[in-house]
């Protein structure tokens, strides 16, 4: 009978062990990470196998009675891990020690080492087996309580004899029904910390969710914004655009009804200035729409780039003979000049290239009152992670308005630029730089902008070489 009293304080003493831990489990270790989960559970199992030695009946002054494999049992079916159980079983054997090293606790280690391992077998058979969780844990709880009976049954601490008759009929049954009483406890505390898990997992999931929300509803407010910035940009653009195409077009109808009108009037020298500046203002009018059509044709994917080779030594002719003039008109200086590491033919769309540096000089020109505009082309070389790379660099400096730090990348977005005043005060129509990057990308370069404003700005175009 007093087996059956040392076995029941076992249970009270678990189950309260047990209760505690799992308030501990749900308010800490629930969000921990798995490894301080796994470490926990271990240290805990073989903490409670030793309080279980603590309070068990002692049958003489070294062998002690008690239910210290339950905490193993409960460790098979609340975390079959074979490694984990092993760990525990040989764990919760060497705390017998702490008892004192005799020949009962050297077997007490012994017989909860062994125990561990064919709890790492059972639950091996556990996570292939189709058994309902029910059947599991009654076979699991039945292996066990007999490899125990048998394990002191043949290591023989107590003679087998007295074992058999005197104290298997009364442990056996005691211990067995304790441990599925304890097992069922013991599923009810795992169900509710699953729930608990369960429920920890929904409120993450639905913080993530909140979070995520929260993140769309600022993309899509910022998406708002820049419709809304888009909307007005392009009834700008439209403004400008009508302003830009009325006053060429004006030039054009007024100046030919008057010579058709006044023919017979106007002398040779009148009517080969009116005849120029219709001719000027058809190319006006010419360029601009070649700007928007280019746009479209970079939106759409369908501008076509032609590689080849590309004499270098050309540009200063080609741009002087241009903006030579405009820079006599304003007074302005002028100069262009080449690298002598420069090489004398790259390999691009000299097009292309040509287009982008009447951009930058046309802007530099329109911008510059006082001072002058200058090209350097030079090649320069970028460290690129641990490899460098050479590229042929046209670089157009002016000593104009500059642009403010924070409008540097406005102006290069289609129909935008620094000012909305600029395009009354200086006209065009904010397309030239936006077409000019992308040319640049579709070239394999980029362009780069360094400027204040009062102070000039320098626009590079890199090509690589």
């Amino acid at each position: 009978m007093e087996y059956v009293k040392i076995f029941f304080v076992n249970t009270a003493l678990l189950i309260t062990l047990s209760y505690l831990a799992n308030l501990i489990y749900k308010h800490t270790v629930t969000y921990a990470s798995e490894p301080v989960k796994k470490v926990s559970w271990v240290l805990l199992a073989i903490f409670a196998g030793w309080v279980s030695t603590i309070f068990g009946y002692r049958l003489d002054e070294h062998v002690i009675f008690d239910l210290r494999f339950v905490p193993l049992i409960i460790s098979t079916l609340a975390y079959p891990q074979p490694l984990v159980l092993i760990i525990i079983g040989v764990g919760t054997g060497l705390t017998r020690l702490t008892f004192g090293v005799t020949e009962a606790a050297v077997v007490g280690v012994l017989n909860l080492s062994i125990l561990g391992f064919v709890c790492a077998g059972l639950s091996l058979w556990m996570q292939r087996s189709s058994a309902s969780v029910i059947q599991k844990g009654l076979i699991a709880v039945l292996v066990v309580n007999v490899v125990n009976a048998l394990n002191i049954t043949v290591f023989g601490v107590i003679p087998a004899q007295e074992y058999i008759t005197d104290i298997l009929p009364v442990t056996f049954p005691a211990g067995f029904a304790l441990s599925v009483l304890f097992a069922l406890i013991i599923r009810d505390f795992q169900l509710d910390l699953m729930r608990t898990g369960q429920i920890v997992r929904a409120n993450e999931l639905l913080s993530e969710q909140t979070e995520e929300l929260h993140k769309n509803k600022i993309v899509l407010e910022e998406r708002a914004k820049q419709l809304m910035l888009a909307s007005q940009f392009k009834s700008e653009f439209l403004a400008n655009m009508s302003h830009e195409l009325r006053t060429p077009l004006n030039s054009i109808i007024n100046l030919s009804q008057l010579i058709e009108e006044s023919e017979d009037e106007l002398s040779v020298e009148e009517l080969a200035e009116y005849g120029g500046i219709i001719h000027r203002s058809g190319e006006d009018l010419l360029s601009l729409i070649n700007d928007i059509l280019d746009l479209s044709k970079v939106e759409a994917g369908k501008l076509d780039i032609v590689h080849e080779d590309f004499n270098v030594s050309e540009i200063p002719d080609l741009l002087l003979q241009q903006f030579s003039v405009v820079a006599k008109q304003k007074q302005l200086a002028f100069d262009i000049s080449l690298d002598t590491e420069m090489p004398g033919v790259i390999y691009t769309d000299p097009q292309r290239v040509q287009q982008i540096l009447r951009n930058l000089l046309s802007n530099a020109f329109k911008f510059t009152m006082t001072g002058g505009v200058s090209l350097n082309v030079r090649v320069v070389e970028q460290q690129e992670g641990l490899s460098s790379r050479k590229w042929v660099a046209f670089e157009v400096q002016d000593t104009g308005i500059g642009i403010p730090p924070e409008k540097h990348d406005l102006i290069f977005e289609a129909f935008e630029q620094a000012d909305t005043n600029i395009s009354r005060k200086y006209g065009g129509t904010g397309l030239g730089l936006s077409i000019s990057n992308d040319l640049a990308r579709l070239l394999g370069g980029f362009i780069t902008l360094h400027s204040r404003e009062g102070q000039g700005s320098l626009f590079s175009l890199y090509l690589p070489l």
